[in-house]
């Protein structure tokens, strides 16, 4: 952990229903480049991604955020409630309330979603945006076709998946490596969990970074309020419809970082996007997996900090927020 002083507290964001996010500060108020990163999963917290971005502390300030449903934020929310659209007014929400007029936006895969959202919805107050081991174009189904490896790494949440049925409950007790009781059938948090357990092979390309993984994976405040629409088949898609041509004429600088064997979101698809979108480019990491992060940490925050020391083009709309220090290299 980095020297810098972190900043906890709970944020409120709406009003019908209550809703507030804690929230986690570089520096409070956050007025140095301020930087928003949003988590993924759903139903997991911020923490997770706070190593290495907080080696970006020294010369800018991060805003982490917990969405609502997870982490410490506001739970207990009806269902319908948990939607994209609602988070990404959270968002919008939370940089009002601390005084943030524009923010680069970093969003990590389900965060990623959430970040086009936030940068289409509210385009005056997004400066940059990082959208990390997620995708702005659709996963078509048959993107992992024959990739073997892939289908050994993805065996144990996809017995867990499977293990929803009573015939599988045994097959979850050999699937989880300790994540629930042998033989135990999860459901809850607990299900989230046992997911994130399960799936750390498959996320972590390099075998020699699972243990930092599964450490923090033992400090993830998991939640599962998004589980159950999910599960309900009610969870509206976060992707925003024709998000590459609207990000396009948008004309926000976008860096889509990947790693070159992300067996959720396919490495190609951040190459097409960049090709799609004249104000992107794609950098890929090699031996990455899903967690690029984990897997290379030096290269991963290196790609986010050139990318966010770059000057700014000409903003391309009117822009309410717009003033010289804000547009400065």
């Amino acid at each position: 952990m980095p020297k810098q002083l972190i900043y906890e507290k709970h944020v409120g964001v709406c009003g019908d229903p209550a809703v507030e996010l804690f929230t986690v500060l570089t520096a409070d108020p956050p007025v140095r480049d301020p930087l928003l990163v949003i988590h993924g999963g759903p139903d997991w917290d911020h923490t997770y991604l706070r190593d290495p971005l907080l080696g970006l502390a020294d010369h800018r300030d991060l805003i982490f955020p917990d969405l609502r449903g997870c982490g410490r934020s506001s739970r207990g929310l009806p269902d319908g409630h948990y939607t994209p659209d609602a988070a990404t007014d959270d968002l919008v929400a939370l940089l009002d309330v601390l005084g943030v007029a524009r923010a680069d936006v970093l969003g990590f895969s389900y965060g990623g979603l959430l970040a086009q959202r936030l940068a289409l919805a509210a385009p005056g107050r997004v400066r940059r945006l990082v959208i990390a081991s997620s995708a702005v174009l659709p996963v078509p189904a048959d993107a992992f076709a024959g990739w073997a490896e892939r289908d050994r790494r993805t065996a144990a949440e996809t017995a867990l998946w499977s293990s929803m049925a009573p015939s599988g409950a045994a097959a979850c007790g050999s699937a989880l490596s300790g994540a629930v009781a042998p033989g135990a059938v999860p459901s809850g948090v607990e299900l989230t969990r046992a997911a994130a357990f399960a799936g750390a092979e498959a996320n972590v390309w390099r075998p020699e970074a699972l243990d930092d993984y599964r450490e923090r994976l033992a400090h993830v405040r998991f939640s599962a309020e998004w589980l159950r629409p999910w599960r309900a088949g009610t969870l509206p898609p976060a992707r925003p419809d024709d998000a590459a041509g609207r990000l396009a004429a948008l004309g926000v600088p976008i860096l889509l970082l990947h790693g070159r064997q992300d067996m959720t979101f396919p490495a190609v698809l951040a190459e097409r996007a960049a090709r799609l979108i004249p104000s992107a480019s794609a950098v890929l990491l090699d031996e990455a997996g899903h967690m690029a992060h984990v897997d290379r940490p030096g290269p991963w925050l290196e790609a986010v900090s050139t990318f966010l020391r770059r000057s700014l083009p000409a903003f391309p709309h009117d822009d309410p927020y717009d003033d010289e220090e804000e547009h400065r290299a």
